[in-house]
């Protein structure tokens, strides 16, 4: 049972990225490619009817981490207790740069929750990058499995490193781009004219970029935790995941070039998907690693809850998964297709 919900966790939170990376990455592009009001409002707009309910994803597989590993949930929460009240309150400026930009009709208040809008997008996808990379690092358990991490030491991994190193903010500028030209892809999806053309040429620009940090990344992994491979040379199928980034990375850029946006989109979201997949295939079965030689790594073993707990837990988890996927399948129903603004309209 302990890896049917290693799976879950992954699972859920691989949605948060998909599903949530596409409204950061508007957010990290939008005071850049709308140059007008009305171009900001789209942008919006195309993430208006969802972006609330993608952050639940990670919400939920917070709460299923706890529910089925909730030593692994303890120590993160406590040994990150710093960076994830920053993420806490990043999260709560990204939400009111949405909601209040239209509360006063006056350019300076739109420009300044505008900013606010952007700045905690970006920096929230540097948190997120910088937070796997930590995880594929390895972080330095005590013997009772619980950590502190200042914010910064000396930017070595090691073991009296930091939250951010230069291995944690190498992962932090991977997810930086990869969610920009991931929200690039959704706007040219959901925009018509200059702004989805210049959504567009974002995501073609930034692809030899992303290119080349995601191969930087890998080397990096290798040198900072060589460990890493051990999954994938006894169970040699894993080389097909590396296989789906490659492949992956070629689908954007042809899709890109042929004007598919459509199949640009797929392409980034199949991108972070088998990015996750890959960490989360070579840590099997360890959660958080440690950095410390003596201390033993947490593991979805020694982190478990209860096997009547686990056991009973998938059939209210399998229920509440169903619902959730129903509803989501109905909204973007509802809201797919172009986004447009109509004379008079308020809001978005």
């Amino acid at each position: 049972m302990e890896t049917v919900w290693f799976l879950f966790v992954a699972f859920m939170l691989v949605a948060y990225v998909v599903l949530d990376g596409f409204d950061l990455g508007a957010g990290i592009i939008h005071l850049f490619i709308a140059r007008n009001n009305d171009e900001r409002r789209l942008v919006l707009r195309a993430i208006g009817p969802v972006w609330d309910g993608n952050e639940v994803w990670l919400l939920a597989g917070g709460g299923t981490l706890f529910f089925a590993f909730p030593l692994v949930y303890a120590s993160s929460f406590s040994g990150f207790y710093l960076p994830l009240n920053m993420v806490l309150w990043l999260l709560i400026l990204r939400g009111i740069g949405i909601e209040f930009r239209m509360h006063l009709d006056n350019p300076v208040w739109r420009d300044f929750f505008d900013g606010l809008f952007s700045i905690g997008s970006s920096l929230l996808a540097i948190f997120f990058g910088a937070a796997l990379g930590n995880v594929v690092r390895g972080v330095p358990l005590r013997a009772d499995h619980y950590f502190f991490e200042p914010l910064w030491t000396n930017f070595q991994p090691g073991a009296n490193a930091g939250v951010l190193d230069w291995y944690t903010v190498l992962t932090g500028v991977v997810a930086l781009v990869a969610l920009t030209i991931h929200g690039a892809n959704y706007l040219a999806v959901k925009t018509d004219g200059d702004l989805g053309q210049r959504s567009r040429a974002t995501a073609r620009r930034l692809w030899p970029l992303l290119a080349l940090l995601t191969v930087v990344s890998c080397v990096a992994t290798l040198f900072v935790r060589p460990q890493v491979t051990k999954n994938y040379t006894e169970y040699p199928i894993g080389f097909l995941i590396p296989a789906v980034v490659a492949g992956s990375l070629i689908l954007m850029f042809s899709a890109n070039r042929a004007g598919n946006d459509r199949r640009a989109f797929l392409g980034s979201c199949v991108y972070l998907a088998s990015m996750l997949g890959g960490a989360a295939y070579a840590l099997y079965p360890t959660l958080l690693p440690s950095s410390n030689p003596g201390v033993a790594d947490i593991t979805i073993h020694n982190a478990a809850a209860g096997q009547y707990a686990l056991t009973y837990g998938v059939i209210w988890w399998s229920i509440g998964m169903a619902i959730a996927i129903g509803y989501f399948v109905l909204i973007y129903r509802m809201f797919r297709g172009k986004v447009t603004l109509q004379q008079g309209e308020h809001g978005y």
